[in-house]
């Protein structure tokens, strides 16, 4: 299980549940999503493997 978190700045952190943000980005303002994640791709679950969190800026979906 993994917890998500959401900044201000539209970034994604992806981290394993019950741990603490990293100090690299404790600078940011972190919003916790409340539903948990149970399956995530393999790319984020490698990279929460290798350095204890993922985390990337969220894209804009909406063109116009």
């Amino acid at each position: 299980m993994f917890d998500v978190y959401v900044s201000d700045k539209h970034h994604l952190l992806v981290i394993p549940q019950g741990s603490p943000i990293p100090a690299s980005e404790a600078l940011r303002k972190w919003r916790k999503k409340k539903a948990r994640m149970n399956g995530v791709s393999q790319e984020i679950r490698s990279a929460v493997q290798r350095h204890g969190y993922y985390v990337r800026k969220l894209r804009d979906f909406r063109k116009e």
